[in-house]
């Protein structure tokens, strides 16, 4: 348990982007989606979703400070 909750400390930016884009990315099949059923990615709110958290993940994750990982 103590491993967890020092993992969550530690990579909390990039957690929080993968909430904000899991968000974003249902928002938007929500809201602009597609009609025809075609899209690869915002056909589905699943895949919307899940594409939405890797991208949030991988913005948020641009803002970490790199000088705190290798513990200088």
């Amino acid at each position: 348990m103590n491993k967890i909750l020092t993992l969550i400390k530690r990579e909390w930016l990039i957690i929080a982007g993968g909430v904000a884009g899991a968000a974003g990315g249902y928002l938007y099949w929500y809201f602009i989606g597609c009609n025809s059923g075609t899209c690869a990615i915002t056909s589905s709110p699943l895949n919307s979703t899940l594409y939405g958290i890797v991208l949030g993940g991988l913005v948020f994750s641009l803002f970490k400070n790199k000088n705190n990982e290798t513990g200088n």
